[in-house]
């Protein structure tokens, strides 16, 4: 049975809000995204902090480094949520500031809607049931264990959850598990610079064939380069959708990155049964929230050649319960995994391994 713990009221933290968002002191925001210029429409701050750009101004605000504001009893609130949110703290930690604030801690304690979360909470107090019977499919405890915990940081906005978690780039899809064989035909959606590609190829040496798919020339250009002393490399320059299409993406939203008519990028896409005839052992798949008709369109590959899969579930906020329904929609007959890569918000990833025969 699926239980969520719920946090306890941090009265400190709890104040520390309070006089953030109401009393007249030194503020502001670490990190630029949707969720720093939502939470400065709120609240008058000071600037924005940023050690790693160049720029000076954001948001017709300053730009500071942290070592350039001097009162270290000022506010800062941090809106790293993504990748690096416990570092992101850290960092403002030992840069001596005493008076931190994650953008989770203002939504816990007022009304501000968080990107994504605010919207993943609502969804699993409406659809509980789904998620209950997803964590109750899967094959062990770790993978209950990280399915809870993210579920749990999701329901209170409590970075607490995600303490054990960090960033591992590298070790990103290929768990002990997938058990990869020689001749495995590696599909990888969403291929980007090609890197995933030679880390299946590092784990799996006498491979059959990897089949790239990224829409963006200058990634995929990268990828050629990266992957040009390599043998049986299919580059496609196209994405994976249910057919042929021009598709829109928002890609400036993080974890809540989608497809939409008003999307700043345009990609050409078709189906994977459409442009794969071979049949295929293995597919990873992280596209910016086209996962669920990507695989609408690779239904027949799904049924007919049983792959392994890595598909990302953390760009829309009902993957975790609506990618693994498609999946058993078309066949039932695989074990669910679920591992997390980041310390926040990205790059939670399920496996579909299929069951023995």
């Amino acid at each position: 049975m699926l239980e969520i713990e719920k946090s306890k009221v941090n009265e400190s933290i709890k104040a520390l809000v309070d006089k953030f968002l109401n009393i007249e002191a030194e503020k502001y925001i670490l990190g630029r995204n949707e969720n720093s210029k939502r939470l400065s429409k709120v609240v008058n701050v000071g600037g924005y902090i940023d050690d790693f750009t160049t720029e000076t101004q954001w948001n017709d605000k300053p730009i500071y480094k942290s070592n350039q504001i001097t009162n270290k009893e000022a506010i800062v609130v941090s809106c790293s949520l993504a990748i690096y949110p416990h570092s992101a703290i850290s960092s403002l930690q030992k840069a001596g500031f005493k008076n931190i604030l994650s953008v989770l801690d203002i939504a816990m304690y007022s009304d501000l809607e968080v990107m994504f979360m605010s919207d993943a909470k609502k969804d699993l107090e409406v659809n509980f049931p789904k998620y209950e019977n997803i964590y109750n499919c899967m094959k062990e405890t770790e993978s209950q264990n990280v399915f809870r915990n993210i579920i749990s940081f999701r329901n209170n906005f409590d970075l607490k959850y995600m303490k054990d978690y960090e960033v591992d780039e590298k070790g990103q899809y290929f768990e002990d598990f997938l058990d990869l064989q020689d001749g495995e035909v590696f599909v990888d959606a969403g291929g980007f610079d090609g890197q995933t590609s030679i880390e299946f190829i590092k784990h799996c040496s006498n491979y059959k064939a990897v089949y790239i798919f990224e829409p963006s020339e200058k990634n995929l250009a990268m990828a050629k380069e990266n992957l040009k002393e390599y043998k049986n490399i299919k580059f496609i320059s196209k994405g994976l959708s249910n057919q042929k299409d021009i598709l829109k993406f928002d890609t400036e939203s993080g974890s809540a990155s989608s497809i939409s008519e008003d999307g700043t990028v345009s990609i050409e896409v078709d189906s994977l049964d459409a442009m794969v005839s071979e049949k295929v052992s293995f597919i990873k798949m992280d596209i910016e929230g086209g996962e669920s008709m990507a695989i609408e369109g690779m239904k027949n590959h799904i049924l007919t050649d049983h792959p392994k899969m890595a598909i990302s579930v953390y760009h829309k906020v009902d993957d975790f319960w609506k990618i693994p329904e498609q999946i058993f929609a078309i066949r039932d007959d695989y074990d669910i995994y679920m591992r997390h890569y980041t310390e926040g918000t990205d790059e939670t990833v399920m496996f579909f391994m299929p069951k023995n025969d």
